[in-house]
């Protein structure tokens, strides 16, 4: 599990190495101190951190290092699945774009299956490959990215593709393949142009 917050799903009193390799540690598979360590340092480094970051605390970390903690922590295990909960949604727009890509690399290096759970769409748009939208708790649309996006059949989809600002020129080349920043339905037919992105669910 990738939680939203990365500042408070980090324990502050204890550094990255105890941090990331909790898991091992609850479940007993720490016993080779010397294994572990390197198992530790192998997981900082899947996330783009240097292993030599290990004997830090959170507090010394941007946010958006901190959430790549906590995805090593989350892939201590070695899961088959990972769900992430709005994993960007507390980060700048150029954080978000790195976690985003970092999540989509995990996704076809790893060959795990990731159930990333946001608000925007146009997340949605750049790395999914099935989406479901909720609305006050039930499913009321889902099928394939391109489908979805393309044709939406229901209003609550339809305006959550209106809510997508005009002037987030980033968050619309997402949806659109480039800079333009056009209405939904404009930029929906665009989605169904582009490249299939990760095998994530949204």
């Amino acid at each position: 599990m990738v939680y939203q917050d990365p500042y408070g799903s980090l324990n502050p009193r204890m550094t990255i190495r105890s941090i990331v390799g909790e898991p091992l540690a609850v479940h007993g598979l720490d016993g080779d101190k010397a294994a572990t360590r390197d198992k530790i340092a192998s997981l900082i480094a899947s996330v783009g951190l240097l292993p030599d970051m290990a004997d830090r605390y959170p507090h010394e970390f941007s946010g958006g290092q901190r959430q790549r903690i906590g995805i090593a922590r989350a892939l201590a295990m070695s899961p088959e699945l990972l769900v992430a909960d709005e994993p960007v949604s507390s980060l700048d727009v150029s954080m978000q774009g790195q976690i985003v890509n970092l999540l989509h690399e995990l996704n076809r290096r790893l060959g795990l299956t990731i159930v990333l759970i946001s608000h925007d769409l146009a997340i949605g748009a750049r790395v999914c490959a099935q989406i479901a939208v909720m609305q006050a708790g039930k499913i009321v649309e889902s099928g394939p990215a391109r489908q979805v996006l393309a044709t939406p059949s229901h209003p609550y989809t339809r305006n959550l593709l209106d809510s997508i600002p005009r002037g987030l020129q980033g968050r619309t080349r997402w949806y659109a393949g480039n800079g333009g920043a056009e209405n939904s339905g404009s930029a929906a037919r665009r989605i169904a142009a582009a490249p299939s992105g990760a095998r994530l669910s949204v």
